[in-house]
């Protein structure tokens, strides 16, 4: 009999893992198997975690013990057992998986571009993230950049829905956009986009030892450490995007900008500083940003082939950029096994490491 290993996380104390073995079980009608070939990890399921309950993501993969939580990953997997005509075996898929070896699901709404997953846990979750898409029938996929699709596509998709919606209302009257964590892959994708805006001064705060990083993107007009924020002037009409999650940043720039038009929380890469009383806050509330809103909008305004449209274009200019081959912005980084995993995930939780890897990653199923 089969197995299956997932890494399961402790829900009050992230850096607490532990592995759990399960005996498949045989499938039911109107299911299949999935082998999770390889995933990324990155700071956004950093966040997933961070936000599991506020936003339940911890739900997607529920474990029997409400201590512990699988945290959502995006990858590529390929159908090993099924008894779905629709969904034959071998076929390959991306989607959003849990950090396992592999899953059962429910495909459901199946079509020529994909299925969902309509297992009766999922039915109240967000549709986006039950979402499987047929690598074959894929505008985005290709064989060759599977590595730079997992790793950067959700974060990408991301990006271009923040820089759309901050468009979308004017940027609300300010021209200085401010963002935190700037060596994160969401917030260089989101400068990207916003580089390419007329008027527009896109300013990046990191640590010290990301600065040259960010500079040689070169789609930040400034790049400043956290403590240069005089650098800026005080009046500045400036939009505040929150890919850190720390308290004690997020209240310095809500004190020192009087002219704050708008504060939206997109992350929390800085893990050891989320929290803190955001009601006090001087200026605007910080907001949550929740990207399916946004996607749900433009679909309805422009319908989902005009929304991939827009998509399609933008996520490959980017990709084109972040693959040149004399200067990339990503290298994509292996790890399979789960003392590599166990180490991978360590080092994305505490935010070490250098910003242009990217982590891949591999469970294999328990021998047999």
């Amino acid at each position: 009999m089969t197995s299956t290993t997932r890494l399961l996380v402790r829900k009050d104390h992230l850096a607490t893992t532990q592995w759990q073995d399960q005996p498949d079980t045989p499938l039911t009608d109107g299911q299949v198997r999935l082998t999770i070939d390889h995933f990324a990890l990155t700071s956004n399921n950093i966040t997933y975690a961070a936000f599991g309950d506020a936003m339940n993501y911890w739900r997607f993969y529920p474990t029997n013990d409400p201590a512990w939580g699988v945290i959502p990953v995006w990858g590529f997997a390929t159908v090993t057992e099924s008894t779905v005509d629709a969904v034959p075996v071998g076929e390959r898929v991306y989607g959003y998986f849990p950090m396992a070896s592999s899953v059962v699901m429910t495909p459901v709404r199946i079509n020529p571009a994909g299925w969902s997953d309509g297992a009766p846990h999922r039915a109240e979750l967000h549709p986006v993230y039950n979402q499987l898409t047929r690598c074959a029938a894929d505008p985005f996929y290709t064989a060759d950049t599977e590595d730079v699709q997992a790793l950067l596509r959700p974060l990408f998709i991301t990006s271009w829905l923040i820089d759309d919606f901050l468009a979308d209302n004017d940027f609300f009257g300010a021209r200085v956009m401010l963002l935190s964590s700037a060596s994160s892959k969401t917030a260089y994708g989101t400068a990207f986009q916003l580089a390419q805006r007329e008027g527009i001064e896109v300013i990046g705060l990191t640590s010290p030892g990301n600065v040259a990083f960010c500079e040689g993107l070169g789609c930040y007009s400034r790049v400043l450490t956290y403590d240069q924020l005089d650098a800026v002037a005080a009046d500045a009409p400036c939009v505040y995007i929150d890919f850190a999650g720390n308290a004690d940043l997020r209240r310095a720039i809500h004190t020192r900008f009087a002219n704050l038009k708008h504060s939206s929380s997109i992350g929390g890469t800085h893990v050891e500083n989320l929290g803190g009383n955001s009601k006090d806050l001087p200026g605007p509330r910080a907001t949550l940003f929740f990207a399916p809103a946004q996607i749900k909008k433009r679909a309805t305004e422009w319908g989902p082939a005009g929304l991939n449209e827009r998509l399609v274009a933008a996520w490959q200019a980017f990709s084109k950029t972040v693959s040149r081959p004399n200067a990339p912005w990503l290298v994509v980084e292996p790890h399979s096994g789960r003392a590599a995993v166990e180490a991978a995930y360590a080092t994305v939780l505490a935010g070490r490491g250098d910003p242009r890897l990217g982590h891949m990653l591999q469970i294999p199923a328990p021998a047999n």
